[in-house]
Formats: structure tokens, sequence, C-alpha cells
């Protein structure tokens, strides 16, 4: 009857140490499943893997949701911070951001920005519109001299958007030649 006993606790006592040493196996390599709402990222070092959950994957990484775990994947090799594997948002060095794609030098009709490393498209001056009346503090009759301006918009190559590109104005003198009807005059000749 000892046996029986004993050979039951020797199996307690080996289904312990093998929790035990699993336990302390995953605490040594960390993580390998996360809640659904976590992304695993699994930082390498050598051929030493370890594994963490994270709310958010770290730079140089994207999250990637699937179905059984949610993971952190590395941005491509020139990318620095990306939304995809497709899609950077920002270059590592000596490289420049054009549409999601990080390039050696900007493309053909672009310009590069030194500042943010991207390459922006050059912008195309349109004609210039007609010049306005000409006046002087706000009156467009009087005996002084007055100006004028003229304005051409800059719009982005083959787009729609002309928010980045700039309003071009010209201003010049020109003379009032009217006389201003009753007492106008010295409010705007004088």
């Amino acid at each position: 009857m000892r046996a029986p006993l004993c050979l039951l606790l020797l199996v307690a006592h080996a289904v312990d140490m093998l929790a035990l040493n699993r336990r302390k196996k995953q605490e040594e390599n960390g993580c390998s499943t996360c809640q659904q709402r976590l992304f695993l990222f699994i930082r390498r070092e050598g051929i030493r893997q370890y594994g963490k959950c994270v709310h958010d994957c770290p730079l140089g990484f994207f999250g990637i949701r699937g179905q059984e775990v949610n993971r952190c994947k590395k941005c491509g090799a020139t990318c620095e911070s990306c939304f995809s594997q497709d899609f950077c948002i920002r270059c590592k060095r000596r490289f420049y951001l054009y549409k999601g794609k990080c390039l050696p030098s900007c493309p053909p009709g672009t310009l590069t920005h030194q500042n943010t490393q991207e390459c922006q498209e050059e912008c195309e001056l349109g004609p210039w519109g007609s010049w306005s009346p000409c006046t002087h503090n706000g009156k467009t009759c009087g005996s002084a001299w007055g100006l004028e301006t003229r304005v051409r918009e800059a719009g982005r190559a083959g787009q729609e958007e002309t928010a980045t590109c700039q309003l071009l104005s010209e201003s010049r003198k020109c003379p009032l030649q009217r006389p201003c009807p009753g007492g106008e005059c010295r409010a705007a000749c004088g």
C-alpha cells in the first residue's frame, strides 16, 4: 500500500516540477500569447527571442490583427515608422518619403523638403488674374496715387489640391484719375 502512495506523490511532484519549469521558461522567454486587444511583440537578441504584450507596436513595427494572435511586424528596411508593410510614415536617414515609399532620392517633378525628408509635388503657376481697381485708403477716387493688385494661383501639378501651394500676388502704383463726388474728396485726397 505504501508503494502506490509513494508513486502517487512522485507523480504529483513531477507534475509540479514540470509546471514550475514551464512557468520559469515562460518568464525567461516572455509571452507567447496575448489578450485579444494586445499585440505580441517579439524582440530578438542573437538566437534568443523574448515575447511581450503591448498596446501599441514600437517604432519600426506595425500591428497586424490575426485570428489567433495579434502580432507586431517589422517595417521595411528603409522605413523608420510605418502603417503597414507597404506604407511608410517616416523614412530612415538618407531616404525620402514619397507616397508611402522610402526612396534614395525624390522623383522628377518633386522637390526635396529637407526638414521632413519628404518629396513634395512642384507647383504649377496659373495665369495672372485681372488687376484690381486702383485704390487709396479704400477709395477708388481722388487725385493721389493708389495701388492695384492682381493674383495668380499655384496649384499642384496633376492634382486638385492647392492648399499646400502658395497664392502669388503683385501690386503696383496707379494714378487715381477720377475726382470724388461731394465730401468724399477730403477723406480720399487727404
